[in-house]
């Protein structure tokens, strides 16, 4: 497909993705969010909405968090923008040149993605962090209709254990899965049945970040080790 066409059909997913209001629980915590603002983002609207993946259309790598974070996403509209969690990420994909800046702070910040594709499995920020089995499942319609928009992928990297249970999750319920024990580690690398690979890696969060189970190096040469298997 050009990438005319592909930009094109994930922009009409996007739109879709952006007015759901499947989950009523979502939809009432997404609102309580933007009314019950943190001090520091007082004067900023939300965004409040739906969350969608963004990137380079044609890429090979996909990357994908389980929700975007409440003063996160769900502030600036972008996953991965404007919080801790994307700092670090951040950081450590222009480390690897997989972005154009070390930073993702607001929705038209400049960011260029390289051969990769950021999404996360559940479009809305979940009470707790934690979805139902049933949001999940709705969620996964977009999903579905994303990963088969972006043919170009070969690997997709789960960011933190949740993202990597709901990404087995949705490949258990679209194709014939042999039983095969998929534990979630740093690194691990698994064979999906449409020929792509899941690998498992630490969620870029603070509390990783400063218990030390998660620091640059070990990031970015998570993300070397996936740019070599791509060549």
């Amino acid at each position: 497909r050009s990438s005319d066409l592909m930009n094109n059909s994930l922009n009409i997913l996007n739109r879709k993705i952006i007015k759901c209001t499947k989950c009523d629980r979502l939809v009432k915590f997404r609102k309580k969010i933007a009314k019950e603002k943190r001090k520091r983002f007082i004067h900023e609207t939300y965004w409040a909405k739906p969350i969608t993946g963004y990137g380079d259309s044609k890429a090979q790598l996909l990357l994908v968090g389980l929700a975007p974070a409440a003063h996160g996403g769900t502030r600036t509209g972008r996953v991965f923008t404007g919080d801790k969690s994307a700092e670090f990420l951040f950081r450590c994909l222009f480390k690897s040149k997989l972005s154009n800046q070390p930073t993702s702070e607001y929705k038209n910040d400049g960011l260029i993605l390289y051969n990769t594709y950021i999404t996360p499995a559940l479009k809305c920020a979940p009470p707790q962090d934690k979805p139902t089995t049933q949001e999940l499942k709705n969620c996964f319609n977009f999903f579905r209709e994303e990963i088969s928009l972006l043919d170009n992928i070969k690997i997709i990297v789960a960011l933190g254990k949740i993202a990597f249970d709901a990404c087995l999750k949705f490949y258990k319920e679209n194709y014939s899965f042999k039983n095969k024990y998929y534990v979630f580690g740093h690194g691990a690398q698994y064979n999906l049945p449409d020929k792509k690979i899941l690998v498992g890696c630490y969620h870029p969060s603070p509390r990783n970040v400063n218990t030390k189970r998660l620091n640059v190096k070990k990031m970015v040469h998570l993300f070397e080790k996936v740019k070599e298997l791509l060549n």
